[in-house]
């Protein structure tokens, strides 16, 4: 289940819990509350998985972007040095070896680019949800502790 959707039943248990009479404090269900304060722990570990993966797939891309850059720059100075040989044929093979240098060194660029920004994104939304998960959590554990929107106790 998702942390948001669990973070949202928290929010409704504490909310529609009845009130205690002629105080700010209200009585909630201790076994839902726990129960599902476990579901979010069993969520978050998956949550923190999927963000490893995609930070391991990453680190895949980046790899195989670099050796694919690697094979083509190794095939531009094959070829650049079969072509040595002849002075007019030469001057072409530098000239086609750098086009596939430079193609090749925008190709791992342009790869890695991506794979930072998609990673940066999974686990920038992964950081909002754990933040409003801790929000949550507080703001709970504030209504369950009796303290007001500042944190400072209120009078019973």
């Amino acid at each position: 289940m998702d942390v948001l959707v669990l973070i949202d039943k928290l929010d409704d248990q504490v909310h529609n819990a009845k009130p205690v009479p002629l105080t700010d404090q209200v009585r909630v269900d201790k076994e839902e509350i726990y129960d599902i304060l476990d579901q979010m722990r069993a969520t978050i570990p998956e949550e923190i998985k999927q963000a490893r993966w995609i930070v391991k797939e990453r680190q895949e891309m980046l790899a195989e972007a670099k050796r694919e850059a690697e094979r083509i720059i190794k095939e531009g100075r094959d070829r650049q040095e079969q072509l040595i040989s002849q002075e007019e044929v030469t001057r072409q093979a530098e000239r086609e070896a750098e086009d596939i240098l430079e193609d090749a060194r925008a190709r791992e660029r342009e790869i890695r680019l991506g794979a930072e920004d998609y990673a940066d994104e999974i686990l920038g939304t992964l950081e909002v949800n754990l933040s409003k998960f801790i929000g949550a959590v507080q703001r709970g554990r504030d209504r369950l502790a009796g303290r007001d929107d500042d944190g400072a106790e209120e009078e019973r």
